[in-house]
């Protein structure tokens, strides 16, 4: 079983309690970004093209505890930037998993073996660590040489020394599904991690490498080809069969991108992690203030092509809660890797995108300068 019984008997009473008391929108995942920060400068990434007055700040201890407490989701996954860069990482983490939350702390690998001791193994604590594949297309991925055998050496420490493993794969265009299997085979049969998160990448608009992002016509068929080659396997991933039965065509989805709510150091981040279209000041407000109904493949342009967990997963598991047979019949049989495939949405009335990133940053800057003001008066006083 590759996802804990205990954490999916506490998700999914979370879920059914909310369904039972008809709450239109609730978190299941908390995006928790402390910082933005990263020893690594991958072409797909948008997470880092930030000046550094920004790539310098981080939240505090208390910031991410609050976040924690004020959204109330069962599970809490702390991607970045490398979490690990940051001085505080290990009492944020120990207070989540006091809370009694499933924590998933991403990283690339290199600085893990250094900072394991910060950490206790936990059934409430998984490292996951980022592989995009074997060694060539994973250091081809990262623009590095070596981030590959690096990584993996620290998941088989970590491993070793008792913490739960898994491995995270964003796919590109150009991926070879026989290249994937090989991947696969080796995560179960050689590395040894619990399961695998598989996703395609986000098109993120500031990505310096914007030519390999797949569309979701070539997704589908990507992980057709991929899941027809991992038949009798029992290969272990971390989503729901109803999200990889999705990736694979079988199902027509729309974005719940409430499911995953991301905070960071610019607020909670509107709409969703992988668009910053403007900021909230508390969970309350991104809930209550947010016009959902802008966003998502079909409504806005910059989602045309997302497939993305983070949007797409919160949605697969409200379709198992809604129809737990259907659910069921896709795990117990497997994806269908042929025949005709959902009808796709309709793109033709989506909105344009809006170009907001460089507005987002000089509010961000502002307010940054004038804090150090405020900080520079008070010393002088």
């Amino acid at each position: 079983m590759a996802i804990p019984l205990i954490q999916q008997l506490r998700v999914g009473a979370y879920v059914v309690k909310h369904r039972i008391k008809g709450t239109k929108r609730y978190p299941l995942v908390l995006m928790l970004e402390p910082l933005f920060r990263c020893n690594l400068a991958c072409a797909g990434c948008g997470k880092i093209d930030y000046p550094d007055d920004i790539l310098n700040q981080r939240l505090s201890v208390e910031d991410c505890l609050s976040a924690v407490d004020e959204c109330g989701a069962p599970v809490v996954a702390i991607p970045g930037g490398e979490p690990l860069l940051h001085k505080e990482i290990g009492q944020i983490v120990e207070g989540i998993v006091a809370r009694k939350k499933f924590v998933i702390l991403c990283t690339n690998g290199l600085l893990l073996e250094k900072k394991l001791d910060l950490f206790k193994p936990s059934p409430y604590l998984t490292f996951s660590i980022h592989l995009d594949g074997l060694q060539k297309e994973h250091d081809r991925s990262v623009c590095k040489h070596g981030v590959f055998e690096k990584a993996v050496e620290a998941t088989r420490i970590a491993r070793a020394r008792g913490f739960r493993t898994i491995a995270n794969c964003t796919l590109f265009d150009g991926t070879d599904p026989d290249r994937v299997a090989k991947f696969m085979d080796f995560c179960m049969n050689d590395l040894g991690v619990e399961h695998v998160t598989m996703s395609p990448g986000y098109a993120y608009e500031r990505a310096p490498d914007q030519q390999h992002f797949l569309s979701r016509k070539k997704t589908k068929v990507l992980f057709r080809e991929i899941l027809k080659r991992g038949a009798g396997k029992k290969w272990r991933f971390s989503q729901s069969s109803n999200f990889l039965d999705f990736l694979a065509g079988n199902q027509e989805y729309h974005c719940t991108p409430w499911g995953m709510p991301t905070r960071n150091v610019f607020g909670w981040q509107r709409p969703c992690y992988l668009l910053g279209e403007g900021y909230a000041r508390s969970f309350k407000e991104l809930m209550e203030g947010t016009e959902w109904d802008k966003y998502g493949t079909g409504n806005y342009e910059k989602c045309a092509n997302c497939m993305v967990h983070c949007g797409y997963e919160p949605t697969a598991v409200a379709d198992t809660i809604r129809h737990p047979l259907k659910a069921l019949r896709i795990a117990m049989k497997g994806v269908r890797t042929d025949g005709p495939m959902a009808a796709e949405i309709d793109l033709s009335k989506a909105r344009p995108a809006e170009w907001v990133f460089d507005r987002n940053v000089q509010k961000m800057l502002g307010d940054i300068h004038t804090q150090r003001a405020v900080t520079k008066k008070s010393h002088a006083a």
